[in-house]
């Protein structure tokens, strides 16, 4: 380690060791004196020390020896000259970040000269050489050889000024400066991995701040700068994380900036609650919760017509727009339908969390805290006055989802609303912290509401329906889409449907799809039924006999004797069981017993470790305490040298604490200041007073140098005015000479004129002659076309009527022979069932004549078998015979072969029966009878 009896001798010595090329050697000795406890002075010095070193640490990139010089010049002017570590901080980060530049300009020279470096050739053999070996391309390659090393110097500088910078006050600013370039940093070159850690260094050290509050120099966040710097902090690291999609990093900003507020009890500026709730739409957008990005768009709405006097009502137009199809956008149902207990707690965990990011009182009158939900959202906007702002065709969007009951129509008159939602939207001229507004991205999701509000509808109107009749009704998606989305309304109990495939049909009703309901029905429904049989059929009561059992008492005792056996031999495994259980009960508990022998012995040594690491650091901390009780005495010893006052010796110095030292070096301090601005007053004082009489002699001398000012500028202007006068006349006369010289050039002028004019003048009549002539071709030329386009339209005309004349013709002719066919059909099935009539006709004669036949045999015989009832009363012969007629079946009618029989005996003829097969009375009777049922169920097929 190299020592100077100066600072200047090591600043030159370095500069030295440069000029020869030794910079490793110039930064050590640099290093060695900034680290040496022997200058530990601010001397404008050691600022030029720190500015060369700073030069050297990112010339050989060298971050480490960068932190600890920082570090050590921070001690040094932290409370003599912070000014000073502020501008070496910037010193630093302006050569990194020009360096960076300078690596990333190379790079692109590069790839542009080896691009254009051989104009036959693709590529150099060594290019070739290397992309075969690395498998990478020429930007790849220089990017790692020259830009990576420089971008990872950059970021460990941003790290570093931030570490160094974390717990100052006084430099605030420039920390914020600093993780507002290394945002921008992240944001220039997509360093998405950086920018999380950058987000985690900054959140760390805001939480290492609260934790240790009794730092000397920790920054105010009750001051309103202070708080500033952090939510200007926090804002660009939200834009930032946005832009370049990490969301999840963008979301737990928006949790640091609610924290930070939370933290100091205050509302952020309307302003950057504008660019929060702009944010916050976004990322619940992307996040797709609809529903929490709807209240921030409700809420930005409220500040931007509340706190923004330059909107205009266009914007505003739209700003209300996004915020009520933002709301129409949520799901209609239940999401946490079906849940388990332990995700409903989550969700309302969750919900409470992103209520509280929503829920900044910035509105001018207090409202109550209510669960965030689909309904509550749509009643606030209709309440506060949301609706009133929006665009017509959002309001008739609203009413036709909300309100109307159009089960058919709904999609089709929701479909043109939608297609001039999606056409509005843009950048908002008088929002500029508003994000760019875009309807047509709330397009798809309102679509999806349509199709559920037309299935809840149409399932309040039908029981089934044609799945190629809802896929008509539903414009919008596919089949399978419209599946989908059913089988999800479905599952969060929207609506109850079933899909019928094998009928092509879609099923609405009441019960669940799953038929949890009907399943309990039916088991319900099953114990009545065997309750109501067991009461209707008791079970029968047998009745023990005594010889029954006698007889079965043998089998019974044999039986009963292997139960025992069985049993025996049962109770002996389960003993031998239990004793295996108890010697493996005994087993475990001894190894278990081991075990905590074992770790009790660790435990012993952990503590006896623990109780020796604690002397250990005990007596660290005491030595460390007696050494800062040594270096106070010493400063207060060094102050009381450089006092001139004389002060009482300090007794007991051995027994005083650090605390009392300070105090008592403080207070020497401070006194000495007071003397130092005593003393400054005191001068400041005489240098007024030498001032001012140095103002009350000088007057009279001011006023006699004017007088004589005066006096010069008179005489200077008569002077001047005398040789303007004399320029002006010279002036005259030279312009009488030069216009008697033109003016005899006036007539050759006038003859030149003339000539030049008649000339233009026949040019012009030749070009305009001309002219005409090419109108007049040009007019012919397009009559001709006129006419032969007209004579062509004509023939086209006259053509298509013929052939619609044609095919008219073909079309009554075609009409004409299918009537004809029609006739002839009609013709011959007449024909055909006139044959079929009179073969009927035949058939029902030879049937007759068959009839008679059998009933002449039948009647000989009829004297043997006649009823005795008749021949036994032959009085009421008189009154049968009546009866019998009366009793006689009409004509066409099937008659019993008994009842047949008592009418022959009544002596009447019988009536002609008829076959049952034929096409008589019977089948007019099954005609009258079953006619309509078939009728109605063919009906009802059909249906």
């Amino acid at each position: 380690m190299a020592t100077f009896a100066k600072p200047e001798s090591a600043l030159k010595r370095a500069e030295e060791l440069i000029n020869v090329g030794q910079k490793q050697e110039a930064l050590q000795a640099l290093h060695d004196l900034i680290t040496s406890r022997r200058y530990r002075a601010w001397t404008k010095t050691r600022e030029r020390i720190m500015f060369k070193y700073v030069e050297l640490c990112v010339d050989m990139r060298r971050g480490r020896f960068a932190k600890d010089g920082l570090i050590q010049y921070r001690s040094v002017c932290q409370q003599v000259n912070i000014s000073s570590l502020e501008e070496v901080i910037k010193h630093f980060m302006h050569l990194a970040t020009e360096r960076a530049d300078l690596a990333c300009s190379q790079a692109q020279a590069l790839e542009e000269a080896l691009n254009v470096e051989d104009l036959e050739a693709d590529k150099r053999p060594e290019d070739l050489m290397l992309s075969y070996v690395s498998g990478e391309k020429g930007k790849d390659r220089s990017d790692r050889e020259l830009v990576t090393p420089w971008f990872k110097f950059l970021w460990e500088t941003y790290r570093t000024v931030l570490e160094i910078l974390r717990n100052n006050s006084k430099l605030e600013a420039l920390y914020a400066m600093t993780a507002h370039r290394a945002f921008q940093f992240c944001k220039q070159y997509k360093r998405t991995t950086e920018l999380r850690r950058l987000c985690e260094i900054i959140r760390n050290h805001l939480a290492n701040l609260n934790k240790f509050r009794d730092q000397r120099d920790r920054p105010d966040l009750s001051a309103p700068e202070s708080l500033q710097l952090y939510l200007d902090t926090r804002i660009e690291q939200l834009k930032v994380s946005t832009e370049l999609g990490l969301w999840q990093e963008a979301f737990r900003s928006i949790e640091d900036i609610y924290g930070l507020m939370c933290m100091v009890k205050k509302t952020p500026k309307p302003s950057l609650m504008v660019v929060y709730y702009g944010k916050l739409t976004e990322i619940f957008w992307m996040s797709s919760n609809h529903l929490y990005h709807a209240y921030a768009w409700l809420k930005l709405f409220f500040l931007q017509k509340s706190f923004n006097k330059n909107l205009s009502q266009k914007d505003l137009q739209l700003i209300a727009s996004s915020v009520v199809l933002a709301a129409l956008s949520v799901s209609p149902y239940d999401k946490l339908y079906g849940a388990s207990h332990l995700e409903l707690e989550n969700e309302k965990e969750r919900s409470l969390r992103v209520a509280n990011l929503i829920g900044f009182d910035v509105e001018p009158r207090s409202e109550k805290k209510e669960v965030l939900s689909r309904s509550s959202i749509l009643s606030e906007l209709v309440s506060r006055g949301v609706m009133a702002c929006v665009t017509q065709e959002v309001k008739d969007l609203y009413h036709l989802l909300e309100h109307e009951f159009l089960p058919l129509d709904l999609a089709l008159k929701v479909q043109p609303l939608l297609n001039k939602i999606s056409k509005l939207g843009g950048k908002l001229s008088s929002a500029a912290s508003v994000p760019e507004v875009q309807l047509s991205q709330y397009v798809p999701a309102l679509e999806k509401l349509a199709t559920l509000r037309l299935l809840q509808q149409v399932s309040q109107v039908y029981q089934t329906i044609q799945i190629g009749n809802l896929s008509k009704m539903i414009p919008f998606f596919d089949l399978a889409a419209i599946e989908k989305i059913s089988v999800d309304a479905v599952r969060h109990n929207f609506v109850a449907i079933k899909v019928d495939h094998l009928n092509d049909s879609v099923l609405f009703g009441k019960q669940s799809i799953e038929a949890e309901g009907l399943r309990d029905h039916l088991s319900l429904f099953a114990e009545s039924l065997s309750k109501a049989r067991l009461l209707i059929y008791p079970p029968a009561k047998k009745v023990a006999k005594l010889g029954d059992a006698l007889s079965n008492l043998a089998e019974i005792v044999e039986k009963e004797h292997k139960r025992l056996l069985a049993r025996k031999s049962i109770i002996e495994k389960r003993k031998e069981e239990q004793e295996r259980l108890l010697l493996e009960k005994e087993r475990v508990e001894e190894s278990k017993r081991r075990e905590h022998q074992k770790m009790t012995e660790e435990a012993e040594q952990k503590r006896v470790s623990a109780e020796l690491e604690q002397r250990r650091n005990q007596r660290i901390l005491k030595e460390i305490e007696d050494r800062e009780l040594e270096e106070a005495q010493a400063m207060l010893q060094e102050a009381e040298k450089r006092s001139k006052r004389k002060k009482k010796p300090v007794l007991d110095g051995e027994k005083m604490t650090k605390k009392d030292i300070m105090e008592l070096a403080l207070h020497e301090q401070l006194r000495e200041r007071q003397e130092m601005e005593k003393k400054w007053q005191k001068f400041a004082k005489i240098m007024d007073y030498l001032e001012r009489a140095k103002s009350e002699e000088a007057v009279p001398l001011i006023e006699s140098a004017f007088q004589r000012h005066l006096a010069e500028e008179a005489t200077l202007h008569e002077r001047e005015q005398q040789q303007e006068i004399e320029l002006s006349r010279q002036r005259h006369a030279g312009d009488l000479v030069e216009k008697r010289r033109l003016g005899r050039m006036l007539e050759n002028e006038r003859i030149f004129q003339e000539r030049l004019v008649s000339c233009r003048e026949a040019e012009f009549n030749s070009m305009k002659q001309e002219r005409q002539e090419r109108i007049n071709q040009i007019i012919q030329t397009r009559k001709q076309d006129r006419d032969t386009r007209r004579k062509l339209i004509f023939f086209l005309q006259k053509e298509e009527e013929q052939q619609k004349r044609l095919q008219e013709e073909e079309d009554a002719r075609k009409h004409e022979e299918a009537e004809k066919r029609k006739r002839e059909e009609a013709d011959r099935k007449a024909k055909l069932d006139a044959i079929a009539e009179k073969q009927r006709q035949r058939e029902l004669e030879l049937e007759e004549n068959k009839r008679l036949e059998r009933e002449e045999v039948l009647g000989k015989s009829m004297p043997v078998s006649l009823d005795p009832l008749t021949v036994g009363r032959p009085s009421e012969a008189g009154a049968t015979a009546p009866a019998a007629t009366a009793a006689a079946p009409t004509p066409g009618k099937f008659v019993p072969r008994f009842r047949r029989e008592k009418i022959d005996v009544a002596g009447q003829a019988p009536p002609p029966e008829t076959d049952r097969w034929s096409s008589g009375g019977r089948r007019d009777e099954r005609n009258s009878f079953g006619g309509g049922s078939r009728t109605s169920w063919s009906s009802s097929r059909r249906n």
